[in-house]
């Protein structure tokens, strides 16, 4: 297993994101609208809005599981916000960088996964809006274009309303 490196603009992006006041929040409606709304559309298992903090993966809104952060050092989702443009695995056991992941080899059985970075307004990638599939997939041109519709909306949810009161 691979694990991801961090970002180089790692301090300010952990700034960025705790800034918020988002982190170990109540799920929200207008968040799990869109979770729903993607598992729906794409037709997978799991969809996710998830924030990568210093040591995790934190799930603001999860559809199709129960959990609610893993470690970081095992997220497909930590890989993802090192780029720009969306990561798409097709197949998650033929790809060395994540074919040993204990969340590929065991509980959720990650096979294909797809996520597209979600911005802060200076740009840095705090996270991802991220589909998970137990079976091996591909995405359509016009499908990953959707994604990233989506990821938008995401990102003005989370940038749009004053920050929620914490737990």
């Amino acid at each position: 297993m691979l694990a991801p490196r961090f970002p180089a603009d790692e301090a300010v992006r952990l700034d960025t994101l705790r800034s918020l006041l988002i982190l170990d929040t109540a799920p929200e409606e207008r968040f799990d609208n869109l979770t729903r709304a993607a598992a729906g559309f794409f037709r997978v298992s799991i969809a996710v809005v998830c924030l990568i903090d210093a040591d995790r993966q934190w799930f603001k809104s999860v559809c199709g599981m129960d959990v609610t952060e893993t470690a970081r050092e095992v997220s497909l989702c930590a890989h993802a916000i090192l780029q720009e443009e969306p990561l798409v695995v097709e197949d998650t056991s033929l790809d060395p960088r994540f074919s040993d992941n204990p969340l590929v080899t065991g509980a959720p059985n990650i096979r294909f996964y797809a996520g597209v970075p979600v911005k802060a307004h200076n740009g840095c990638n705090l996270g991802t809006l991220c589909l998970i599939d137990r079976l091996p997939r591909r995405l359509e041109p016009f499908e990953r274009e959707m994604l990233v519709d989506m990821a938008k909306l995401v990102e003005v949810e989370l940038l749009r309303a004053p920050p929620p009161v914490r737990n």
